[in-house]
């Protein structure tokens, strides 16, 4: 089965259904395709919420210097000035669409507080914004008679001109042409034509045995342009959120750093307010530095976690302020409003990822990316609290400017049967070919492959690393990666199997970036390396590298 579309989007979290609305109120046709439903997304479990200049005691600049002191030398300024500049325009077109951001008994906005933030600038929604924004956007996009959404269909890889047989092959540069698709739900894989496709797809969180994310949060986007030849970078960066619910059964429920920031405190097996001897700014420390000193404070006393202790506030504040963190202790008998949160951190977030301009282009032609799978430069070593949910808005806007006028471009292809700006080329890619059904008994292989990589990576690309531990990850996710690629051509591809390929791919670029950075910094954090170079330099991956 074929589909033809102007524009494809793969993944239906902020970013994507940001992008997609703009371009097709353009009046471009397209199709948003989702692993599962489309209210899945890292963007629905995002607590805290979107840092952006509203308030008369805050300013750009400060907003501009918080994210580059938390970046730890590896920003661009110019992005993010750029970006906290086209914050609160973009924040407008949320609000226009429904969404309603926490205010107070005047009617002002009820600004929050993070880590590494010098002022109350987040705007938010309790502390459930994501799933609200999430709600908003997924209104105005069932509106919206030019979108249609595929859930459960599952992107396997971009395809490229290059890989065309006729005139669409020989016609200028590489570029875009479509991609691939498993239709979950019927079991076979579809074909999308069209000249553009922009990712939206999230992290990589499930890369580690730990996480707060999803589990949809597999790297897919990342390992797909990297199939594709884009580059990547700064992948050696991932945020562990200081704050994860402990569970000794594995679970990792996010404790929101709004928490912290409405005055919460971190306290050791001893009781003691630990934070105080790690930055000046102590409990509300950017958030590579909670996490390592976090990490410290177990490995020295041998606790299995530390305590989050905010019950100096009432439980009707906490109940009113964080209703799905307090329901959701409570169900776990803890009373926030009388016990400390037993906490550890946990993988939360991809700081680096597909390398693209401030309008979300990559060095494809035609592919785009957009949000927590692309690296703009915002995030540098480590992202500040908040900033994501921004980042993402503005370059959905920036992006479909882009895509506008890249479509008006006379080397943009048309699918099939259509033309565009004068050419009358055709994206005519063949049907996917099966690649055989394989030994039912060999698939309880890959749920082993998938639990020995998020171990690996757990143990020896975590918080603090060495040579030797990265060595050792190397070695180990080298051996996975061949034996899934022994699986994926000789088995029918399934959610599991495509979902553990694309992990594989992106475990071992996050250690070929950690083992090129011979220095700490940020979130990466090297005992054989424990000062800063004086120069700064992104780590960058190109196909030929890895």
């Amino acid at each position: 089965m074929t589909h033809n579309y102007d524009v494809l989007v793969v993944g239906s979290g902020i970013a994507g259904l940001s992008f997609a609305l703009k371009v097709a109120r353009a009046g471009l046709s397209v199709a948003l395709l989702t692993k599962k439903n489309k209210a899945e997304s890292n963007t629905n479990h995002a607590q805290g919420g979107i840092a952006v200049v509203t308030s008369q005691t805050d300013d750009f600049d400060s907003h501009v210097r918080d994210t580059l002191v938390a970046g730890d030398g590896l920003c661009n300024e110019r992005v993010v000035r750029e970006i906290v500049q086209d914050g609160p325009a973009r924040v407008r077109e949320l609000i226009e669409l429904g969404l309603e951001f926490s205010r107070d008994k005047a009617g002002a906005f009820e600004l929050g507080r993070e880590g590494g933030h010098s002022a109350r600038r987040i705007l938010h929604v309790k502390d459930m914004t994501g799933a609200a924004i999430e709600e908003a956007l997924l209104r105005a996009v069932g509106c919206e008679k030019r979108i249609a959404l595929f859930e459960h269909f599952f992107a396997i890889d971009v395809v490229t001109t290059s890989k065309l047989a006729g005139r669409a092959a020989r016609r200028g540069p590489n570029r875009v042409a479509g991609l691939y698709a498993l239709n979950v739900r019927a079991g076979r894989v579809e074909t999308f034509r069209a000249p553009v496709v922009m990712l939206s797809t999230g992290g990589a969180g499930q890369v580690y045995r730990y996480t707060t994310n999803p589990d949809i949060a597999t790297g897919d986007g990342i390992a797909m342009a990297w199939r594709a030849g884009v580059e990547v970078r700064n992948m050696e960066f991932t945020q562990f959120h200081p704050t994860a619910l402990y569970s000794p059964e594995g679970g990792r429920f996010l404790i929101s750093e709004a928490v912290r920031g409405e005055g919460a405190v971190l306290r050791n097996a001893s009781g003691e307010a630990f934070m105080s001897r790690y930055h000046e700014m102590a409990d509300l420390a950017p958030r590579d530095i909670v996490a390592r000193a976090i990490d410290t404070e177990m490995k020295t006393s041998g606790a299995p976690c530390v305590h989050l202790d905010i019950t100096h506030k009432s439980r009707a504040f906490l109940r009113a302020r964080f209703p799905r963190i307090f329901e959701t202790c409570l169900g776990l008998g803890i009373d926030i409003g009388k016990q400390m949160i037993p906490v550890v951190p946990a993988a939360h977030y991809t700081c680096g990822g597909v390398a693209t301009s401030l309008s979300a282009e990559t060095s494809l032609p035609g592919l785009y990316a957009c949000g927590e799978v692309a690296c703009t430069g915002l995030h540098g070593a480590n992202r500040l609290a908040s900033n994501s949910l921004l980042e993402a808005v503005v370059l959905a806007h920036r992006g479909a400017e882009s895509v506008r006028a890249y479509l008006e471009n006379s080397h943009a292809l048309a699918p099939r049967g259509r033309t565009r700006a004068g050419t009358r080329d055709s994206l005519d890619i063949p049907a996917w070919k099966d690649l055989g059904g394989g030994d039912v008994d060999e698939r309880v292989v890959i749920t082993h492959n998938w639990d020995e990589l998020r171990s690996a990576m757990w143990d020896y690309v975590g918080i603090v690393r060495t040579t030797k531990r990265l060595e050792r990850a190397r070695r180990r996710v080298a051996n996975l990666a061949r034996e899934v690629d022994e699986y994926y051509w000789n088995f029918s591809v399934d959610t599991r199997l495509l979902e553990l390929r694309n992990l594989v791919q992106v475990a071992r670029l996050v250690v070929a970036c950690a083992r090129q950075r011979k220095e700490s910094r940020g979130l990466h954090s090297i005992v054989d390396f424990p000062k800063k170079l004086k120069t700064a330099r992104d780590s960058r991956m190109r196909k030929t590298t890895a």
